[in-house]
């Protein structure tokens, strides 16, 4: 796709994606209520983010609107299902959201506002939100496989793991745990979080759209991105990306970075051109690549595609086509 700023609604009759720029798609939430208050949206709200209500407005309230209606659909088909069945099924699984993007885009944020926002609609109140950071291998296992320096390529994660719990949430399992990561240790912690069948369960992370794995027998394993109901791929320029991980990183080597217990408290002391240098560096050898080679070839496979401007700003939405 190429870069830049608005663009007037696409409605090619040849692709399979409607595209539509932000004014367009903020009109499809225009006689929706907004539920978010200013001060929620500052608690959700990353570091580096330039989100505020009229993004939620304009952007998110439209998406929440559109993932309630696919919510709705799913309890109408399972519905439809038990009557072709001429049986009673159990109850409906929860519909899972996969959220994919790279590091920096501000996936977590967008995660975190449609949690809010689903959670405002009648019919799925509860909305569980999941982080793949917690199914990455220990930092122990990650050393003892010469892996520390693709922390966050797929090698890294423990995906049986991953696919284990998403195929336990969609068998509709009561009580689904999920590890916790912890961004200060930067490591897997000994704590556990249980999704207790919500109706709705985001799962946010680099690399939840990656495709099956080609076996060693030339067999096609499950992926995780096969349990999902519906995805998004959050989008920018990459060199727009690469600049807020450096004002990220330089807003953190002021804060978390100073706290002792902090795995990057070894920043807390660089210079301003030390830790843009080393931001640099770090963004070449591992979050760029990364993108480039894992993360941004899924964005294809995203159900819809929110694509950002250099300010932060959803600027235009690639949905498919139905």
């Amino acid at each position: 796709m190429a870069n830049g700023g608005p663009r007037e609604p696409h409605l090619n009759e040849t692709s399979p994606y409607v595209e539509l720029d932000r004014d367009a798609w903020a009109e499809l939430g225009a006689s929706t209520d907004q539920p978010l208050s200013e001060l929620e949206v500052e608690r959700v709200r990353g570091l580096g983010d330039q989100l505020d209500v009229e993004e939620v407005q304009q952007v998110y309230l439209p998406l929440s609107r559109l993932l309630s209606l696919y919510v709705e659909a799913a309890g109408s088909l399972h519905r439809a299902q038990e009557t072709f069945l001429g049986r009673p099924q159990p109850p409906r699984t929860p519909f899972v959201i996969g959220l994919a993007g790279s590091v920096a885009v501000g996936k977590s944020t967008t995660a975190r506002v449609l949690q809010q926002m689903l959670a405002h609609w009648p019919v799925h109140p509860e909305v569980a939100l999941v982080t793949t950071d917690g199914f990455l291998l220990p930092n122990a296992e990650l050393e003892r496989r010469g892996l520390m320096h693709r922390k966050g390529f797929p090698e890294s994660y423990d995906r049986k793991a991953l696919l284990k719990f998403v195929i336990d949430i969609k068998s509709g399992k009561d009580e689904v745990e999920a590890p916790v990561y912890s961004h200060l240790t930067y490591d897997v912690t000994d704590e556990k979080v249980t999704v207790k069948r919500p109706d709705v369960v985001i799962v946010e992370g680099l690399n939840v759209l990656q495709p099956p794995q080609v076996r060693p027998d030339g067999r096609t394993g499950l992926a995780v991105s096969d349990f999902f109901d519906f995805t998004i791929y959050v989008d920018a320029a990459t060199s727009d990306i690469r600049q807020w991980y450096t004002d990220r990183f330089l807003r953190l080597r002021e804060t978390a970075f100073r706290d002792p217990a902090s795995y990057f408290a070894k920043y807390a002391g660089l210079s301003h051109d030390d830790a843009v240098a080393e931001a640099n560096r770090i963004w070449d050898e591992i979050n760029g690549p990364n993108l480039a080679h894992n993360v941004a070839p899924t964005r294809s496979r995203a159900t819809l595609v929110l694509r950002k401007d250099h300010d932060h700003s959803v600027r235009w939405v690639r949905l498919r086509k139905l």
